[in-house]
């Protein structure tokens, strides 16, 4: 019986047996995302999922896709590999429950430079995670050995998720009206965006990650590896009993970027400043970097990691709902006329 691998491709950086091990390896961590709807098992071409539409009157698929961005290169400093795929779900599902849509499975990407079966196995056990965490399966995915294209000892890791919705349930910013009141769930730091400047603030490379931070009360290096949190369970648990107006998922971009993306042109979004609580690690890279708030708020989620816009009779409901589900909540402004811009006043102004 012939066996698969190759000498020739071997000697030139492609060692497809170790892919065979990563497999072998990650199956355990895979396993653990299995949720009622997924019919095959990891090694198949393609993965299959039956989704559950009954009582949906017409079922809608939302997708997202994302990855990890730089952040990844901390990573590889530190020689940790099972968080990042957690932020790589998050990136995905957080996008998608903004539709009000739930996730069902999610199929990763990891090229290497050289693929490593223990190391391929850790990075997966995150992304496992992360489904675990969003109630979503991990039905397949691919893992690419690169040679000459990226250091051995590095990878990128990307992935994209199917969520479904029920399209009159489909969350629509048509419905947000002026007076609305804008919730902040907390975030769990920096999240996985913005990493290009934390990397130059702190000279990432050259500084030691596992030194003490006075600030941050934690090496500098475990702060910046926390995962992103999933906002799924929690905002699925709201939508069961809160008529939300919209959703904003605070990435790339910052307040200034993606809170307009919950409101319509006619609208502002208004922020009070102090009414949540930033985290240190953000008031240490404004301090150390010398950066402006407004660049912080257009870069960084500053604490806030996803909003929901609610009318106000609903506002005390949903931070009440949120905190029962695991996320600090509160109000943090509401819904302006305006410019289709973010506008921030003082607490108590």
């Amino acid at each position: 019986m012939s066996k698969s691998y190759s000498d020739s491709y071997k000697a030139a950086g492609v060692d497809v047996t170790a892919g065979y091990e990563s497999v072998r390896l990650m199956k355990e961590h895979v396993e653990r995302t299995r949720i009622p709807g997924v019919l095959d098992s990891i090694g198949g071409f393609g993965g299959l999922f039956a989704p559950e539409v009954a009582g949906m009157k017409k079922p809608v698929l939302v997708s997202g896709t994302d990855g990890v961005g730089t952040k990844i290169k901390l990573a590889f400093l530190m020689d940790r590999h099972d968080t990042v795929g957690i932020d790589c779900v998050a990136m995905c599902v957080n996008d998608v429950i903004c539709a009000g849509a739930r996730p069902l499975f999610f199929l990763d990407y990891i090229a290497c430079g050289k693929n490593v079966p223990e190391k391929i196995a850790e990075i997966v056990k995150g992304v496992s995670e992360g489904c675990v965490q969003a109630g979503c399966a991990l039905i397949g995915g691919e893992t690419a050995e690169h040679p000459g294209m990226m250091p051995e000892d590095e990878y990128d890791l990307a992935g994209f998720t199917v969520g479904l919705a029920d399209e009159e349930k489909i969350i629509d910013k048509a419905s947000v009206k002026e007076g609305d009141v804008i919730i902040g769930m907390a975030s769990s730091g920096v999240h996985s965006n913005g990493f290009s400047l934390v990397r130059k603030v702190f000279d990432i490379g050259n500084c030691d990650l596992n030194a003490y931070t006075e600030e941050l009360g934690k090496p500098l290096g475990e702060t910046l590896l926390t995962p992103t949190v999933i906002y799924v369970k929690p905002v699925l648990k709201l939508l069961e009993e809160v008529n939300v107006h919209s959703f904003a998922h605070i990435t790339g971009g910052g307040f200034h970027e993606n809170l307009p993306r919950a409101f319509g042109d006619a609208y502002s979004a208004e922020i009070t400043e102090g009414s949540w609580d930033i985290p240190p690690i953000f008031r240490l890279i404004q301090k150390k970097g010398n950066i402006s708030d407004h660049d912080m708020f257009n870069t960084f989620n500053m604490g806030v990691g996803m909003c929901a816009v609610v009318a106000p009779e609903d506002a005390e409901k949903t931070v009440e709902i949120l905190n029962a589900n695991g996320v600090k909540a509160c109000a943090i402004g509401r819904i302006i006329p305006g410019d289709h811009s973010v506008v921030f006043k003082k607490e108590n102004a």
